[in-house]
């Protein structure tokens, strides 16, 4: 069975020689001193790995189980469900004055990645009430905020999100789930939706589903589309349980990955629902708990190639197998463990180098989004545009890197009994939920570039810029900053093909939105290995104590700028080829 420990050295890493949080100007991050820091990850990471990863396994080989009516979660979930609620796991970020304990959202986010390594489809049952949450916060009455928050930060009732239906999904202008308005300023929401994650557990004494639906007179597409709070059981005025609404199970789907979770379709036969937000502007409200979950997916994205890639090296060093062909490495033994080979040290580079790239992205991301919500307009327009890279870069290397630890184990890796096949199944969801990747490929370059007059992607551009001027004629740095300018300057270049091409030729610029997706993931990850490597040898100068894990991290970070950078050379290549070579083929020819 897999095992899993919570990479809490590299988070204080990052915490606090990367992103120097305690000196901040960033309310509540004064009080993240090392030693509080280290007292959340180290509980946070006793949880992870002594509750959640042992039940993993058991949520992948037992799934969930729809009986008359109720679903029922795998052996052991119940009671682990328990335990962070207990531990006031789930209320880290959320507002005192609903019962939460009031952290940054960059805690939330660190406690989370140790949660969701060790058991991906365990965490979804939480992070989903999470999103619903934050919808209501934002868009809620004082009066719903009062009434369904307190709950959800406790996670004694839990929350979806209801998008999907049969014949649509990204399109949402096609749905066809109705609201009609009744007297009491309630709604009788009718329909069926499809894809819900968490849709009904036994771990929660309520569900609270926030519902699309169409109201009368919004007219067509998705302007006419209105946000519904739908719970599985009505709530009286002294807040305790009343009947069951008419909102049912219909099956439990069966699934690629993620069986601990259940995803179910859910019907809807005339079930009693309040609008949340305003009357046909239900997509502004949903976009709130969307683009949470986008960064939540693209966290699952390293987080569970952290998992996949911690076996891996354990095997690599405990399987004997062939000689190193400089000489015998395990003279006494009958062959030489797998990591002597070349060939399986750049597998597993390439795993650490994305993981740990990854994660400083998404904790740096965090640092944004906590500056967004104490109202910094920059702050909130580079996390805009960071979004569909963090969701779709971090995704698509995370399979990829799932997979590549899976290729370690040769033959084992796709044996059941050895766990590696879980963490490429659970992975793969991923790249399709929240928007599948392509669409945030989309997102990216057809909204996000032009937003607000491209003044959000030029402040990134001169991040780059500015974070190489700073190391001039420091001779260390410049295996991070030269390849850092050069992957900089063609993102720019492929940036400068869709402004020339694009208007004339959409298809030029939509054919080049995947690669320019991934061109700019790789500059992402390039700027934080430079920022990263500035951090160790800073502590190296310093006389910091561990020295062998600063210059792994160095060492790491020429891996990833001399091997994994130049792919935007490619990406840019294909940038330039336009649309002729993808949009050749008539479709009959296919």
């Amino acid at each position: 069975m897999p095992t899993y420990t919570a990479p809490v050295k590299d988070m204080q890493f990052l915490l606090h020689d990367v992103l120097k949080i305690s000196q901040a100007d960033i309310p509540g991050y004064a009080d993240l001193d090392t030693g509080f820091t280290q007292a959340v990850l180290s509980e946070a990471a006793r949880v992870a790995e002594q509750v959640l990863a042992p039940l993993n396994a058991v949520g992948d080989a037992e799934g969930c189980k729809l009986e008359a009516g109720v679903v029922r979660t795998p052996s052991g979930f119940r009671a682990a469900f328990d335990t962070l609620r207990q531990g006031g796991w789930m209320s880290l970020d959320a507002a005192p004055e609903y019962g939460g304990q009031g952290l940054p959202y960059l805690m939330h986010t660190a406690v989370n990645e140790t949660f969701v390594s060790a058991n991906m489809a365990f965490n979804m049952y939480q992070g989903l009430t999470h999103g619903a949450y934050s919808a209501i916060l934002a868009h809620g009455t004082e009066e719903q905020k009062r009434k369904w928050l307190p709950k959800l930060v406790t996670c004694e009732w839990t929350g979806t999100m209801n998008l999907t239906e049969p014949h649509c999904g990204t399109d949402l202008g096609l749905l066809r789930t109705k609201a009609e308005p009744q007297p009491d300023g309630s709604y009788r929401i009718t329909g069926q939706k499809i894809f819900i994650s968490a849709g009904d557990h036994d771990m929660a004494e309520n569900i609270v589903h926030l519902v699309l639906a169409k109201a009368p007179g919004g007219g067509e597409g998705t302007k006419g589309i209105s946000l519904f709070i739908v719970p599985k059981f009505l709530v009286k005025e002294d807040g305790s349980l009343g009947a069951r609404n008419a909102v049912s199970v219909g099956k439990i789907e069966h699934k690629m990955g993620i069986h601990g979770n259940a995803t179910c379709v859910m019907n809807y036969d005339g079930a009693t629902g309040w609008l949340l937000g305003e009357l046909h502007k239900g997509m502004r409200a949903m976009f709130t708990m969307m683009n949470e979950a986008r960064l939540g997916v693209a966290l699952q994205g390293y987080a569970v190639a952290e998992a996949a890639y911690q076996n891996a090296l354990a095997y690599a060093k405990d399987r004997l197998q062939g000689r190193a062909v400089t000489g015998a490495a395990n003279p006494d033994g009958p062959a030489d463990p797998l990591i002597v080979h070349p060939d399986i040290r750049r597998n597993l580079m390439e795993q650490k180098s994305f993981v740990e790239g990854a994660r400083a992205l998404t904790f740096w991301g965090a640092t944004l989004i906590d500056r967004a919500h104490n109202g910094d307009a920059a702050a909130d327009g580079l996390v805009g545009l960071l979004t569909p890279v963090l969701k779709g870069f971090q995704t698509d290397k995370g399979f990829e890197m799932a997979v590549q630890a899976q290729q370690v184990f040769g033959g084992h890796g796709y044996i059941e009994e050895w766990g590696m096949s879980q963490f490429a199944r659970d992975a793969r969801i991923a790249m399709i939920y929240e928007g599948a990747n392509g669409i945030q490929a989309l997102d990216l370059v057809g909204r996000k570039l032009a937003q607000d007059g491209g003044r959000h992607v030029i402040a990134f551009f001169e991040m780059v810029k500015a974070e190489c001027r700073a190391h001039d004629g420091d001779e260390r740095m410049k295996g991070f900053t030269e390849p850092l300018k050069a992957a900089s300057r063609q993102l720019q270049q492929a940036g400068m093909f869709f402004m020339q091409n694009g208007m004339t030729n959409p298809d030029a610029a939509l054919a080049g939105s995947y690669d320019f997706m991934h061109m700019m993931g790789h500059v992402c990850l390039g700027l934080m290995w430079t920022r990263m490597a500035k951090a160790a040898y800073a502590a190296l100068d310093g006389g910091a104590d561990d020295r062998d894990f600063l210059k792994a991290k160095i060492a790491t970070g020429r891996f990833y700028m001399a091997r994994q950078l130049p792919a935007c050379a490619m990406h840019l290549a294909r940038i330039e080829s336009g649309s002729d070579p993808v949009m050749a083929l008539p479709a009959e020819a296919f």
